[in-house]
């Protein structure tokens, strides 16, 4: 029988509400930093098929979430592309040969690097039960792309919102090809047992309403027609992360079967401008599970009560803070799980 997760991603609408957390897997939790320092760097983690299962699981083994996402990166499309990754302590992540400097013809794919990823969903997904649903994800196009381009991250996207207006044909070039590359990364997580997949598209919100209409909802857009084509039944959750105002348009064009929405959402405003029925996903500010006290409690019940007439998933509007206190999240899940609106 399908979860609570997978059933309210199809439609579906209860008296309890499903809940998981964005980056739940990681540094917040003292298991995972534990076994961090035992196996050493991220990259390494993640490519470690054991040690990422293992670290997708001790989320749903301490707090009994309703979704385990796994352990990965959005970063291993680009890997799989033929960029060299690596992961600087203090730094954050850095691809080689940037594509603001080299072409993408230049780069060697090596659709094998992602090998490692898909045993991980495997064993995953044998060790769960069936009332945790197991979320695969890749980035979304234009996020992976401005990674791709620039060499690393950045704060206004520069280089990849330049090569857009100076060179769209470049950019559609590169879009395509993750494209692609995501699709049968996304198709090969569900082979191995994924039952829904998200979207993350950190960047999204760098983007005029135009350029966002190529350059994010275009890309998503095919990549949720494969993988509906290909796997009848599997939701897709998009998570245009600052699309503000552009939200409604993305929900419609790009076909997804949930929109996750950051914590700058109004969660009323969504209700009303988001297509009926819907499901969604989100969107308590990380900071505010970070700080808890006594405002933690009543910002969890306007969200829900805010999305009591639709089907919704409970979840952060992006990831949980690294130094959040565990007992915070429990308090978290105690107010979702006790909550009847």
């Amino acid at each position: 029988m399908p979860g609570l997760l997978l059933d309210t991603l199809r439609g579906q609408s209860g008296l309890q509400r499903p809940v998981w957390l964005m980056r739940q897997a990681g540094r917040y939790l003292p298991e995972y930093r534990a076994l961090r320092a035992e196996k050493g760097g991220f990259l390494e983690l993640v490519h470690d098929s054991e040690a990422a299962a293992e670290v997708t699981i001790q989320p749903i083994r301490r707090f009994g979430f309703d979704g385990a996402i796994l352990f990965s990166d959005i970063l291993v499309i680009p890997h799989a592309l033929g960029q060299d990754l690596a992961f600087l302590a203090g730094e954050g992540p850095h691809l080689s040969p940037r594509l603001v400097d080299a072409a993408l013809a230049s780069l060697t794919a090596a659709p094998e690097r992602l090998d490692p990823i898909y045993r991980t969903v495997r064993l995953v997904r044998e060790q769960l039960g069936p009332e945790t649903t197991l979320l695969g994800f890749a980035g979304s196009p234009w996020t992976v792309a401005t990674y791709m381009i620039a060499g690393e991250g950045s704060r206004d996207q520069q280089a990849s919102r330049t090569l857009a207006y100076s060179d769209p044909g470049a950019l559609s070039e590169i879009l395509e090809a993750i494209v692609a590359a995501s699709i049968e990364y996304l198709s090969g997580q569900i082979d191995a047992g994924a039952e829904a997949v998200q979207l993350f598209d950190s960047w999204a919100g760098s983007l005029a309403p135009t350029e966002f209409e190529r350059w994010v909802i275009a890309p998503n857009a095919a990549i949720v027609a494969e993988i509906h084509r290909r796997h009848p039944g599997v939701p897709v959750i998009g998570f245009p992360k600052g699309a503000g105002e552009k939200l409604p348009a993305y929900a419609k064009e790009t076909g997804v079967d949930a929109l996750g929405l950051d914590e700058t959402i109004d969660p009323l405003w969504a209700d009303k401008a988001l297509p009926s029925g819907l499901p969604v996903q989100g969107n308590l500010d990380p900071l505010q599970l970070l700080a808890g006290g006594a405002g933690l409690e009543a910002a969890a019940i306007r969200v829900l009560e805010a999305f009591a007439g639709r089907p919704h998933v409970f979840n952060l509007g992006h990831g949980i803070d690294k130094e959040t206190p565990i007992a915070h999240v429990e308090r978290l899940l105690s107010t979702v799980r006790n909550w009847r609106g």
